[in-house]
């Protein structure tokens, strides 16, 4: 499935691509707009090409894994199901063009991440980490939500290539773009939401190398890309990317630094890596959007490989840190050259797909000045040193451990994904096309004057990569004197980090929640209090929010209306008693006189059948309790004979709360008439054929008929199965 979707993917772009467009929910104006286009193709591409790698990787991987942690053969089918559910939202949120089938999409990412990452849920570290990474990127992806509603609210649709053309500077720019800029830092791990990334480790190696390098992180990418046109029209918004793509770029650089484990040097060497990308966007022009698509061209390529390789050694020798390993190159030469090669494109070394991604990094700064070129040869030199103790760490130096045989299928999609990336290095042009095309998506135009090439003279670009490499080198051999500088700065960020404060703030919001179910369970009053308090305070706010000036009609009183009102003072007055009284029979009266003043306010307001039915239901209700309490032991009531009336005062602010909200949700609706026809028109219309005289008639006879039929065959089957169970002596 994967092989034939890339195979789709591919011919579709060579053939010109395509769209469709088709209402989805007329009533809400939403539409099903998706389209191949050049940024489409490209994330389509990577989604469904190193996907099949990865699948071709996972056939040999998941069993034994699934070996190693003592689990059945047959588990290994609900992970291929959730990377082929992932692969298709990601295809699909890359060729939507609209901002809720964008949302939806996004969320499917988002259900099938979590399920990957937390694959081995018998382990506690699996499950905290992917319900983190379902958090920040799941509930920020909210903001998405909110963005696209304020566009809408503004333009009247969501359409992104609409709104490309309506937007204008401004504030409401700022805010509703700034909210899906936001929305997809975090889900490409960029400051401050990365601490969920090296989290995900936890996962097996192919999620990761698919969901971490080339799917998940890089969705957040193709949003941006895909909202571009209209972030690229704010300084401020350019401004701030630009700032948080640097912040990345230092942090996980030198936190890549540090880390032993291998998987965890590759997490936070992917948020320096989009950094890169998020930096490139934030300074803008053609050579930021089309060298932020080749760079995740050439990220995805190298990055996916040596996560496949940290899996490989991790098989072959039993270890997981970099600490315990070296010297593989001899017994793992294949490996080691394909791994080779990946690490070479990620350092940017030539004859690599990575030396022009540095090219286009360097041009792009240099467009800005000398100090985003500084950036720039910055960044570049992290990279460079953070790549070579990886590859270095695991096949150069002393040997420190045997290594067994591995399943050729562990090694081939590596071996793939290092020849892509040295066919890159010398024919760039296919990848340069498919860049330029997802480039131009973004830029809103076309780019036409950037060439990728190797240039043997001394231009700016050509210094800055001779100063990388130099650096680098640099950086490499000082590892003693800066080492314990960069670990403190490590250590300091997990002491006080974000981290802590994702980790406080869900200790704080579990602790609320059980406070809130403590009160919701306590009685009845709590669980409808719990229901009605909330909405009661969402409709004022609401009321308060929108204003509302000309939306109540207030009729006049007259003399005929006098008892109506007196029926309606005597069930308020009767329940707000209710808060207070503390003898029980008071309280089954007073209840009881409660309901009858609302069904004498029926009869007044012209509906005696009704009227007659809550008659009927209050005279049962108070026989019943009246019933109940002389069945109960004169010794108990007694000894409780006064009710306690704790909280009186809040469950009288409950009560005209919850009523305000009733009221005003009635009165505005019998307020404004509708020109549309609705379901009470056709309830009306459909009344005689139900043989009833009106519409509540018919809906007490037939709906509630028949779900008051349903409920009783439920009682009846609980009463059998106790009676039962009394029956064979098995309840005391």
């Amino acid at each position: 499935m994967a092989a034939l979707a890339f195979a789709a993917a591919l011919y579709g772009w060579l053939a010109g691509g395509g769209s469709v467009d088709v209402p989805w929910a007329p009533t809400l104006d939403l539409r099903f707009a998706v389209e191949l286009d050049g940024l489409a193709v490209l994330y389509s591409l990577l989604a469904t090409g190193i996907g099949f790698l990865v699948v071709v990787y996972s056939s040999r991987y998941i069993p034994l894994h699934l070996h190693h942690e003592h689990r059945p053969p047959g588990d290994a089918v609900r992970f291929h199901f959730f990377i082929l559910m992932f692969m298709g939202s990601m295809v699909g949120l890359a060729m939507a063009q609209d901002l809720i089938l964008i949302f939806l999409f996004w969320d499917l990412t988002a259900i099938a991440s979590y399920y990957l990452i937390g694959y081995d849920a018998h382990q506690e570290e699996s499950r905290f980490s992917a319900l983190m990474a379902l958090l920040v990127t799941g509930i920020i992806a909210v903001l998405l939500l909110i963005g696209a509603l304020v566009f809408y609210a503004a333009y009247g649709t969501f359409s992104v290539p609409e709104l490309a053309g309506l937007t204008e500077p401004g504030l409401l720019l700022i805010v509703a773009g700034g909210l899906i800029a936001v929305a997809g830092l975090a889900k490409s791990a960029q400051v401050p939401f990365q601490f969920w990334l090296p989290r995900a480790m936890a996962a097996p190696t192919p999620v990761s190398a698919y969901l971490h390098s080339a799917a998940m992180v890089a969705a957040g990418v193709l949003l941006i890309g895909r909202v571009y046109p209209l972030l690229q029209k704010s300084e401020f918004l350019l401004g701030a990317l630009t700032a948080i793509g640097v912040g990345s770029i230092i942090v996980g650089g030198l936190i890549a630094l540090t880390r032993d484990v291998l998987k965890q040097l590759l997490a936070y060497s992917t948020i320096s890596q989009y950094g890169y990308v998020v930096f490139m966007f934030g300074m803008g022009g053609k050579y930021g959007a089309m060298g932020a698509s080749f760079y995740v061209i050439a990220h995805a390529l190298a990055k996916s490989a040596l996560f496949l390789t940290a899996g490989a050694v991790t098989e072959a020798t039993g270890e997981k840190q970099l600490s315990r390993l070296g010297g593989l190159a001899r017994p793992m030469p294949l490996l080691a050259a394909s791994s080779g090669a990946a690490a070479a494109g990620l350092a940017a070394l030539p004859l690599s797909i990575g030396f022009f991604k540095d090219e286009v990094l360097f041009a792009s700064a240099l467009q800005r000045g000398p100090v985003f070129a500084g950036l720039a040869l910055m960044a570049a030199t992290l990279t460079l040193a953070y790549t070579w103790r990886f590859w270095t760490g695991i096949f150069l130096g002393e040997r420190r451990g045997e290594a067994r045989g591995i399943p050729v299928a562990l090694v081939l999609p590596i071996t793939v994904l290092g020849v892509l990336v040295l066919v890159g290095g010398v024919f760039v042009s296919p990848f340069e096309e498919l860049a330029r095309a997802a480039g131009e998506v973004s830029y809103a135009a076309a780019i036409e004057d950037v060439e990728l090439a190797y240039h043997l003279d001394a231009r700016p670009e050509n210094l800055l990569a001779l100063a990388t490499f130099a650096l680098g080198a640099l950086v490499v051999l000082s590892r003693p004197v800066w080492g314990g500088v960069v670990a403190a700065f490590a250590r300091l960020g997990e002491r006080v980090g974000p981290e802590r404060v994702y980790r406080a703030g869900l200790k704080e919001l579990n602790d609320f929640s059980t406070w809130v179910h403590q009160v919701e369970v306590r009685d009845t009053r709590g669980r409808v209090a719990a229901i009605l308090v909330p909405a009661g305070i969402l409709v004022g706010l609401g009321l308060v929010a929108t204003g509302t000036s000309g939306v109540y009609r207030f009729g006049g009183f007259v003399t005929e209306d006098f008892p109506l009102l007196l029926a309606l003072i005597g069930a308020t007055v009767a329940s707000v008693a209710t808060c207070f009284v503390r003898k029980h029979v008071t309280l089954v009266l007073v209840i009881s006189a409660a309901g009858f003043s609302i069904a004498v306010s029926y009869a007044f307001f012209g509906a005696p059948d009704v009227a007659l039915v809550a008659v009927l239901v209050e005279t049962l209700i108070t026989l019943i309790l009246l019933g109940t309490l002389k069945l109960i032991p004169f010794e108990v009531l007694r000894r409780g004979a006064r009710i306690p009336v704790q909280y009186a005062t809040a469950k009288v602010l409950v009560a005209v709360l919850a009523g305000g909200f009733m009221m005003a949700l009635s009165w505005a609706t019998l307020s404004q008439t509708t020109t549309e026809e609705n379901a009470a028109e056709g309830l009306l219309e459909l009344t005689p054929e139900a043989h009833g005289k009106d519409a509540v008639t018919v809906i007490l006879a037939d709906f509630r008929g028949l779900d008051t039929m349903g409920e009783i065959s439920v009682v009846a089957l609980v009463l059998l199965g106790v009676a039962t169970l009394l029956w064979r002596g098995r309840l005391p």
